[in-house]
């Protein structure tokens, strides 16, 4: 399945036409350890299966749906059965700030199961099997269908992930709404300032909470620390800056919002998989 794999880079060649690819997958064998830029959503049809995202091990039953974020290291196990594996653009996605903000939080992965998303899961199998027959369908306006089935699927797992019982669990449920409003402003804040010099007092400041306070729910609602939400952020804008030859590693570093190149040089090995001048090489390779 995996057509174009450099390193742990795995470049998607959509059609020409789309943005988008589906794989009806029956294929058993094991797909190393890699990462991409479209998202990733896989549903076993039959039997299980399994992968294992920024070292997270995830079991899929059938009927389950994971939801892999862009960028995120990941690799599916060999196992007999059949599965959707539904790849996407997310400049499908990127035109609605929320989205953007709902791929940084929900890393590495959302697992979709009737215990856990039980309001929405019987409607994403459905988008699911939806997506498919018109993928492979050749009715009008194929592609919109299926770009209309992706929104749907990613607003109703967005709406009940960023309400789950496990965030701001303290908090009165008549200020819970309120709270989830304020940090997805403030991971939309971060997302659209990450090349600044940020701090958690800043940060913390425009909330109202102490930096502890305020440390303590980002935790909570993003599952990561406010530092590394941040430098993640960084790392995907020196992505975009790397692709420019004219643009030297230093460069990308410090217009990245990194003070020292070593910590950049760590940073990007840990999120990517590589270094800054592996990852340029792999598509300076390929022009």
């Amino acid at each position: 399945m995996i057509k174009i794999l450099e390193g742990t880079k795995e470049t998607v060649s959509f059609d020409k036409s789309t943005l988008f690819m589906l794989f009806d997958n029956d294929e058993y064998e094991e797909y190393p350890t890699h990462w991409h830029t479209p998202i990733e959503i896989v549903m076993p049809t039959e039997n299980s299966y399994n992968m294992v995202c920024s070292g997270i091990p995830f079991h899929m039953r059938e009927n389950d749906i994971l939801i892999v974020a862009p960028g995120v290291l990941h690799k599916c196990l060999a196992e007999h059965g059949k599965r959707y594996i539904f790849q996407a653009d997310i400049n499908i996605l990127g035109s609605f700030s929320e989205f953007e903000s709902l791929l940084s939080i929900m890393s590495p992965a959302i697992l979709i199961t009737p215990e856990d998303y039980p309001g929405i899961h019987a409607e994403a199998v459905e988008l699911m099997h939806k997506i498919d027959r018109e993928y492979f369908s050749n009715s009008a306006f194929r592609d919109a269908a299926v770009c209309a089935c992706l929104l749907q699927l990613m607003v109703g797992v967005s709406r009940v992930f960023t309400s789950l019982p496990d965030k701001f669990t303290d908090i009165k449920p008549t200020k819970q709404q309120e709270y989830i409003e304020k940090f997805m402003a403030i991971c939309d804040y971060i997302n659209n300032h990450c090349t600044e010099e940020l701090t958690l007092d800043e940060i913390s400041a425009m909330t109202g909470f102490s930096k502890f306070h305020f440390s303590r729910l980002f935790k909570e609602f993003t599952n990561t620390s406010f530092y590394k939400y941040l430098n993640v952020r960084r790392i995907a804008h020196a992505e975009k800056l790397l692709l420019d030859p004219n643009i030297n590693v230093t460069e990308a570093a410090v217009r990245s919002g990194f003070n020292s190149i070593s910590a950049f040089m760590r940073m990007f090995k840990i999120v990517k998989g590589c270094t800054p001048t592996e990852f340029r090489n792999l598509y300076s390779s390929r022009v």
